[in-house]
């Protein structure tokens, strides 16, 4: 069984790059104190974690989280290459399972082989590479295809969360000392953002083709007619 350190990760409203910050930090604190009390723990190095993403209430507007997806990804490795062994959707939406289909042939080869997206919650498939207690409560259902959770299971999203509470109590006590933290061997903080590029646009073209295309054999030639993705 792997005893990787999993992240689970919502995905917010907000702006990419609001959520490339939080991701940026989560990282920093994952090298500095996840990663370290694991290999304590297991006594032998762990260098690297699971990501599993969860993708309820995406609605179309959206959409632009399938980039947001492919920055975080590239993030990962221009600044913490072998850090993520994998990135596991789950709770996918049909229209986002429909447009990650046409999507995937054109990002790159580093982002597909480490990006999965997994049927329902994944529960069954996330099970073979972790134990129960590691699964993220918007994975503990009884099946794949079942919108009931087992009881007991923890919001990982709460700010109650034993995770969240540790990582703000870190962020507040590196404030208060002011302590300059020089950055680990990885270059960790000075990090590279990918920019805008040609992949961009065309993933944002090849997403509003697929929509329409989705539109039309359901019948609705004009609803979309007005939308458009916002890649920011």
């Amino acid at each position: 069984m792997n005893d990787k350190p999993t992240h689970a990760v919502g995905l917010p409203p907000v702006r990419v790059h609001y959520y490339v910050q939080s991701h940026i930090q989560i990282n920093e604190y994952r090298d500095r104190v996840v990663l370290p009390a694991a290999t304590k723990k297991y006594g032998r190095h762990i260098g690297t974690c699971l990501k599993v993403l969860d993708m309820t209430g995406l609605k179309l507007s959206a959409l632009s989280q399938i980039k947001l997806l492919t920055i975080i990804s590239t993030v990962d490795d221009l600044n913490y290459p072998e850090k993520t062994g994998t990135y596991y959707i789950v709770n996918a939406p049909y229209i986002f399972s429909a447009c990650w289909k046409v999507v995937k042939p054109l990002l790159q080869e580093r982002t597909r082989r480490k990006v999965r997206v997994l049927q329902g919650c994944g529960r069954d498939e996330l099970l073979e590479v972790m134990e129960y207690e590691s699964l993220p409560h918007f994975c503990r259902r009884e099946g794949s295809g079942s919108s009931r959770y087992s009881p007991g299971a923890d919001d990982c999203f709460s700010l109650d969360h034993p995770f969240h509470q540790q990582l703000y109590s870190y962020i507040k006590q590196q404030a208060l000392h002011q302590e300059f933290v020089a950055p680990i061997k990885q270059g960790s903080f000075h990090v590279d953002v990918p920019e805008s590029d040609l992949e961009g646009t065309n993933i944002v073209k090849t997403i509003e083709s697929e929509l329409h295309n989705i539109d039309d054999r359901n019948g609705l030639p004009h609803s979309m007619n007005k939308l458009k993705i916002d890649s920011a």
